[in-house]
């Protein structure tokens, strides 16, 4: 290859990296913008460090340990400071113990051995550790956004008696409708990888097992029996918004709830923060829900 054809090359490399490095940025939070963000505020969140021989699993936690548990998982790229504005809520603080986690393969949080871990049984097995951090005497809510959503499914599945609710938000559940676009290729180039960040690069590697193993998740979809709600955007261009369809066809539990937003996006955590909350406290008052519900609103 000539000089030229080399720098030309080089120069491409760099602009997708750029290109893709813009298109998911919004998702990252560095440690400097938590800084930022906390050094103001009153409450912040405790970090820590749950380990073993294998295993590293980083959590940020606000409110009392011996509040009901709030677990919140991430999506793909993301990170425990993506629920910032969660942990952030006064009412939420005084009502849950509400722990944030990197899933394994994200920022502190890892398995001995593995670079990136696709596995969803895997990731969900990793998190059965913050379960020990529940000192009160309810059990816990669980809550998954985006690719963070079927994790929290297998997560329930595994320890249904400790949970109380498993709340899934822009899930990207379907194996027939995983989306990819013009930069996904890209994402496995290993020289263009050289110069993304680790988040990046595990999110690509899950992107492109997903469906696989979703397929693997099916069985526990059928027998997923802990109150469940489901909502979905109609905006939303990542999580295709027919995943609520497959939600109804393949949840049989008759303690679920659907809710479509027709002109919400991705991230209903964010732009629903005030229904996501008032969600969630009335869910302190009830033990059960009883019938399948079915929602859909226009804003």
């Amino acid at each position: 290859m000539s000089g030229f054809k080399f720098l030309r090359s080089v120069i491409v490399f760099l602009f997708i990296s750029a290109s893709l490095i813009s298109c998911f940025s919004r998702y990252l939070i560095s440690e400097k913008q938590v800084r930022k963000h906390y050094a103001l505020k009153k409450v912040k969140p405790e970090v820590q460090i749950i380990k073993d021989d294998t295993l590293s699993l980083c959590i940020a936690s606000v409110g009392a340990d011996t509040l009901p548990m709030l677990l919140l998982i991430h999506g793909a790229p993301g990170s425990l400071w993506g629920y910032m504005n969660l942990m952030d809520d006064e009412d939420l603080q005084k009502q849950f113990h509400i722990v944030s986690v990197d899933r394994v393969g994200y920022g502190k949080s890892k398995l001995k051995k593995r670079r990136h871990v696709t596995s969803i049984s895997m990731q969900a097995r990793a998190l059965l550790p913050v379960f020990s951090l529940n000192k009160s005497d309810q059990k816990v809510t669980v809550l998954g956004r985006s690719y963070g959503a079927p994790i929290a499914a297998k997560l329930v599945s595994l320890v249904p008696d400790e949970v109380k609710e498993l709340i899934m938000v822009s899930p990207v559940i379907d194996p027939e409708k995983e989306r990819f676009y013009w930069f996904s290729k890209w994402g496995r180039n290993s020289f263009i990888q050289l110069f993304l960040p680790g988040d990046f690069n595990t999110a690509t590697a899950e992107k492109y097992s997903h469906s696989d193993e979703l397929k693997k998740l099916l069985p526990v979809w059928q027998t997923l029996n802990v109150p469940t709600t489901v909502i979905q955007g109609g905006n939303d261009w990542i999580a295709d918004p027919t995943n609520i369809d497959f939600a109804k066809k393949h949840i049989k539990s008759k303690r679920a709830q659907y809710i479509f937003l027709y002109n919400a996006g991705h991230m209903i955590t964010f732009t629903h923060l005030s229904m996501i909350k008032e969600m969630l406290l009335k869910s302190l008052l009830f033990q059960d829900k009883i019938t399948a519900i079915d929602v859909k609103l226009e804003e």
